[in-house]
């Protein structure tokens, strides 16, 4: 059964995984091209020989992302998705069109423990963290729906940012990796309602993004 989530590998691990099970490295920029192009059928990988198509199916799983509900704004054109996530969980994203381009706010988690009383998401209670791969996921699902390229990203949508830290700040390394959604750190804002262990570890990463209180 498959165990581990491919999609929330940086490129430098999934080429140690894919070199330690003997295969060469440059398989890893052709299965993250394939990803990149919303691919999750290992089958569907046709550059990719036979037994390690199925040795990929074997090791690993890629969540999916997909929308449930969309709402389009008709005085600016503000898009608002329900996203539902592999397991039936759903969670909101927004993408907002402003004059430096495409923006869009995600989500971290599914609820929220922190319990901000003017928040709604903290009402019913925390579920579960998102992966690396499902933040990403709603950028991509976003991108293919409507065809535009979002080029900066807002972390204020459901969830706690640092709570989720690790996942959150291997999301925002691989935001930079080359091929996919491709997206500079300085295009990054990162909201938080006061979790401050992990602002001082957030600090030690040197991510040069945008923190907001």
């Amino acid at each position: 059964m498959a165990t581990i989530d491919l999609r929330s590998l940086p490129q430098e691990e999934l080429v140690a995984q894919l070199t330690a099970n003997g295969y060469p490295a440059f398989r890893a920029k052709q299965i993250r091209e394939w990803l990149d192009r919303g691919v999750t059928d290992f089958e569907q990988m046709s550059n990719l020989p036979k037994d390690l198509r199925l040795k990929l199916a074997d090791l690993y799983s890629v969540p999916g992302v997909k929308i449930l509900k969309k709402l389009v704004s008709a005085i600016d054109g503000t898009v608002k998705y329900l996203f539902q996530l592999d397991d039936g969980e759903t969670v909101e994203s927004v993408l907002m069109n402003y004059k430096h381009g495409w923006s869009q706010c995600l989500s971290t988690q599914v609820g929220c423990k922190m319990g901000c009383t003017f928040c709604a998401t903290g009402m019913g209670g925390f579920i579960r963290n998102l992966s690396a791969a499902e933040m990403i996921g709603q950028i991509e699902a976003a991108q293919q729906d409507t065809g535009v390229r979002v080029s900066s990203i807002v972390l204020m949508g459901m969830g706690e940012p640092l709570d989720n830290y690790e996942q959150v700040v291997r999301f925002l390394r691989m935001l930079s990796e080359e091929g996919g959604v491709h997206i500079g750190m300085r295009h990054i804002s990162l909201s938080t309602c006061g979790v401050v262990p992990g602002i001082y570890r957030l600090m030690e990463e040197q991510i040069p993004l945008t923190l907001s209180i």
